[in-house]
């Protein structure tokens, strides 16, 4: 199979998935920008096993209009040829206007999606408009349950829904953090760690919900010392940077946690398995999360997690008890409360960071090949999907915007 895949930009993570998939078809990756614009990732520097075809040069910035797009699009995937296409998602300019490319084609297009029905507020003129669209797809990779069941209620056949999608290096995360534990009192001593800490690792954004998190620290750490453990009160990592760091640092002082908070900054992506080897636990407390790679990353690392029941991850990758907890995002005493309970777990907190290396092992690489081979068969045994002429001025609309 020649398959095409496109993406905004190549960030460390698709990397591992995609030599993955390039196992099992003749894959041409197609990147849209080489700059993130909510990461500053550096670029990889080691020979990719696939083929990569930037959609722009980096002085093409004046021809990125809604034409120029398709012009690039069409241009890249005219070289190619593909048999199926994976876009990710429906609302992009790039991903509308390939979408157009595949249905004048006649080549089959899968949708890659992370969105579950309660990302936002939806707005019913929006998800008709969603509706639309979806059923021009043959066939979806999604990151799991809920992701699966928001494409059927946006009309997606259930049986065209593969999983897969959000996956991460298992295997270089849990090698790098184990040579981490290997080396603790240098390690520790090298990023400026202390003994024993809660890790997060987030944009300084709204929706990533630092500020209750910094609260219920607070909270979790004054609970921890009126019942005298103090000596074994943990820290609080908080990896990335944003608009909100200023933010965060004026409440950290208000709430007297100088002492007790680190915020090291943006880690690229060698330096981040030191982070999560060295932690006791990590946290993920978005308001409004897709998925939640860094919980994957968390689990590769072996470590118990508490995630938000808001992240799209939460329903797949948490066992409650078992390897982690959920909780509400907005109710900053059960966190606290689940924080001093994983705190004084001790010998136990082992036992869940096996159970999570064990849960994320079904969510690595190869079930991102194997979940694109079976979307990309799907797509290319079932009908092609019949275009209206109201369907083609919509994405020629949408696409030009």
């Amino acid at each position: 199979m020649k398959v095409a895949i496109l993406f905004d930009n190549l960030g460390p993570y698709h990397h591992a998935r995609l030599a993955a998939a390039a196992k099992v078809c003749e894959l041409t990756a197609i990147e849209v920008d080489q700059r993130s614009t909510d990461y500053a990732w550096s670029r990889q520097q080691e020979p990719l096993s696939f083929p990569l075809q930037p959609l722009w040069d980096q002085t093409d910035a004046a021809t990125r209009t809604g034409g120029g797009h398709a012009r690039a699009v069409n241009a890249a995937l005219q070289r190619i040829l593909p048999d199926a296409v994976l876009l990710p998602g429906w609302s992009s300019v790039v991903a509308l206007v390939a979408l157009r490319w595949c249905l004048r084609q006649g080549t089959p297009a899968v949708v890659m999606s992370e969105s579950t029905d309660r990302d936002e507020l939806r707005l019913g003129w929006k998800e008709w408009v969603k509706q639309r669209i979806v059923r021009l797809f043959s066939s979806a990779l999604v990151g799991g349950r809920p992701q699966g069941d928001y494409l059927v209620q946006l009309g997606m056949p259930q049986e065209r829904i593969c999983l897969g999608y959000d996956a991460v290096d298992n295997r270089y995360f849990a090698d790098k953090a184990g040579e981490s534990r290997k080396q603790k009192a240098e390690s520790r001593k090298a990023h400026g760690l202390p003994e024993s800490y809660f890790l997060a690792s987030a944009r300084f954004v709204e929706k990533k919900n630092l500020a209750r998190l910094l609260e219920a620290y607070a909270r979790y750490r004054k609970e921890a010392e009126s019942r005298k453990q103090k000596a074994e009160t943990w820290g609080l990592v908080l990896l990335g940077d944003g608009p909100l760091r200023a933010d965060l640092w004026r409440l950290i002082s208000d709430l007297s946690l100088h002492d007790s908070v680190v915020l090291p900054g943006f880690k690229q992506y060698p330096d981040l398995p030191a982070y999560y080897g060295l932690a006791g636990a990590f946290i993920h407390a978005s308001t409004a999360e897709q998925w939640g790679l860094v919980v994957n990353e968390a689990m590769a690392s072996g470590l118990p997690v508490l995630v938000s029941n808001r992240c799209g991850c939460a329903s797949d990758l948490v066992q409650e008890g078992v390897n982690g907890f959920t909780f509400d995002p907005y109710n900053v005493e059960e966190l606290a409360r689940l924080m001093l309970k994983l705190s004084t777990l001790n010998s136990q907190l082992s036992t869940m960071g096996d159970a999570s290396r064990r849960i994320i092992a079904d969510w690595g690489p190869e079930r991102f090949a194997s979940g694109l081979q079976q979307a990309v068969e799907m797509a290319l045994r079932v009908p092609r999907p019949r275009s209206t002429w109201f369907d083609r001025l919509l994405l020629k609309a949408l696409a030009l915007r």
